[in-house]
């Protein structure tokens, strides 16, 4: 019986730390993916086109990987702070309070360096009307 409660009670624990580390993975696997839409407005100026406000949370130690976007992008850091990798420049650190924009096409990568806490960012893009979030924010090729 003991033997039992103990198999029992290994096979918990191991489910337990791999639905924890399996949802960390799948998060910090595809941070360009994860975001919540906040509001998307219809520009008059722009037909076709959409501002798109995002929340963005990067967890800690995770890194959005090389990408670009298809139209302008502003991020302002709401908590924590980033790494701003730009090709072609030197890395930037975007503490909270601050923004940074990035240009179309502009290959960049965002770092969370802290071992600790989350970072959390509005990201505003202008794309084209009805872009899937995952559409606003392309890995670099």
């Amino acid at each position: 019986m003991k033997r039992i409660h103990s198999f029992l009670g290994f096979v918990l624990v191991v489910s337990v730390a791999s639905g924890v580390f399996g949802s960390r993975m799948s998060s910090a696997e595809e941070p360009l993916k994860a975001g919540t839409i906040l509001s998307r407005t219809d520009l008059a100026t722009a037909k076709g086109m959409e501002a798109i406000l995002v929340l963005r949370v990067l967890p800690p130690g995770v890194a959005s990987g090389k990408h670009t976007q298809s139209g302008s992008e502003i991020v302002y850091i709401q908590e924590g702070s980033v790494t701003l990798e730009v090709q072609g420049k030197p890395p930037v650190k975007v503490n909270a309070g601050e923004a940074f924009h990035t240009s179309a096409g502009e290959v960049h990568n965002v770092k969370n360096e802290s071992a600790s806490a989350p970072a959390k960012a509005l990201a505003f893009y202008i794309a084209k009307k009805g872009a899937k979030l995952e559409d606003l924010s392309v890995p670099a090729k």
